[in-house]
């Protein structure tokens, strides 16, 4: 996408990527926090993936005692202020809430942004740099996994140098999800309590591209490796090469970036997929101007991978959609931009291996909408060939570990976060990625303690 020039539609453009829910007021908080029971061996602490101890950091809003609750919070999760905005609190923690049961959970998400928004304009110290212990740990990638990660080796006293081939830190919260969920201030003031304590981040620093794998090993003690997903995969159609298809992770990172453009207003679109990103292709497509979009899915709803909650989001947001449909071909005009999208008509078949009904094509159903665009969403390629340069197995790009000590087939190197979700193993959540971080920074921390069982 091409940046516009200023005027009154760029200033509602960017009026429409402002972060959507507003914040509690002090009273709302106070009135909110008085109604948590506090429950001993409370639910919500369980559910939650990285543990908040939830009661007490509700509980010390209630007492006025703000930097506890803010400790409280970010000791368990270093991304907490980001968590606040996009967990899945529906289902995890507020889902567990006892008050279910009887009247309404608890807006445990509200009061957690309610204290970590207090915490960034208060700009207090909440944690300090461990001692020194002479050992170094090297990160590859600065998401939310290897931020997690970098927080806790610092604290236990190593020197931590992150790795990150984009020019900010911050890796899926900075550039791929939606800013009027996740404003990108709320990011960086994440890397900075990192970087505050003596984590070195190199920005614009490919790993196999401006440093070796092999200087990454032989100058570091250990090294934990945290990449994230890489660019949409090809449909496999006819027409990709249009003006006017995009990839939807790219779609959303210039967002991110603040790259808007008039370049949809009025349009149709076309989001192919029915994932979070889809999602997210899609709400942006809209505050883009858009004047229709639509998901098309090739399963049904109840087999789409989107959360509820963002289902329900881009139903509010006027998006619409059609299950059961697959592209076929992208058709374009003489001047090779996008005009029209070729669809078929599926249905589901028998259970594949995944346990999943195969989606097959209804012969003859083929049918043509018109559209200016198409937003391909169908999942994520990954880093396989720096996973191989590591010299890691793997299965189809998803790093092999073992499950109690986060290894690799290198003992020297250890993964986390996106690189080995996948193939039913672990779920892509932020919050799940943060925990995984700091398991694997105490993991690394017991074998470097025993240097011996890493040879």
């Amino acid at each position: 996408m091409v940046p516009i020039q200023e005027n009154a539609m760029t200033e509602q453009l960017k009026r429409n990527f402002v972060e959507m829910n507003s914040r509690m007021t002090k009273n709302e908080a106070l009135e909110e926090a008085n109604r948590c029971l506090y429950c001993y061996d409370a639910p919500c602490i369980t559910a939650c993936p990285t543990s908040i101890q939830i009661p007490n950091f509700i509980k010390k809003i209630a007492s006025g005692n703000m930097k506890g609750s803010a400790m409280t919070i970010m000791e368990a999760n270093p991304i907490g202020a980001s968590c606040a905005r996009v967990c899945p609190t529906e289902e995890l923690c507020e889902g567990a809430c006892v008050l279910n049961a009887s009247t309404k959970p608890i807006k445990i998400g509200h009061l957690q942004r309610y204290t970590t928004d207090w915490a960034m304009e208060s700009d207090v110290e909440l944690f300090k740099k461990g001692e020194s212990n002479g050992q170094k740990v090297a990160i590859v990638g600065a998401g939310p996994a290897g931020l997690s990660a970098a927080r806790e080796l610092s604290r236990l006293g190593y020197g931590v140098t992150i790795f990150e081939a984009e020019a900010k830190a911050g890796g899926l919260g900075n550039y791929g999800i939606v800013s009027f969920r996740l404003p990108n201030d709320v990011v960086d003031w994440e890397v900075e309590q990192i970087v505050k304590l003596g984590v070195d981040i190199k920005t614009n620093t490919a790993v196999g591209v401006d440093i070796s794998v092999e200087e990454i090993l032989a100058q570091y003690d250990s090294v934990i490796l945290a990449v994230g997903m890489g660019a949409v995969p090809n449909l496999g159609i006819e027409g990709e090469e249009l003006a006017g298809v995009h990839d939807a992770i790219e779609f959303v990172k210039q967002t991110k970036m603040g790259l808007l453009t008039e370049d949809l207003v009025g349009k149709r679109v076309a989001v192919i997929g029915a994932g979070n990103t889809a999602i997210d292709g899609a709400t942006c497509a809209v505050r883009l101007g858009a004047e229709q979009v639509e998901i098309l899915y090739r399963r049904t709803e109840k087999e789409m991978t989107a959360y509820q909650f963002e289902y329900e989001f881009a139903k509010q947001d006027g998006v619409a959609f059609k299950w059961l449909t697959a592209p076929k071909k992208i058709i374009g005009d003489k001047a090779g931009k996008v005009v029209a999208l070729e669809c078929v008509k599926m249905k589901l078949g028998e259970a594949g291996a995944d346990g999943r009904q195969r989606p097959e094509i209804i012969e003859g159903s083929d049918f043509v909408i018109e559209v200016d665009a198409v937003i391909k969403a169908i999942g994520q390629t990954r880093f396989v060939s720096l996973i191989e340069a590591f010299g890691l197995e793997h299965t189809h790009g998803v790093v092999d570990i073992d499950e109690t000590t986060m290894q690799t087939s290198n003992k020297k190197v250890f993964a986390c976060g996106d690189v080995v979700f996948g193939n039913g193993q672990g779920e892509a959540m932020v919050v799940t990625a943060a925990q995984q971080g700091k398991d694997a920074a105490y993991v690394i921390h017991e074998h470097l303690r025993k240097p011996s069982e890493i040879a």
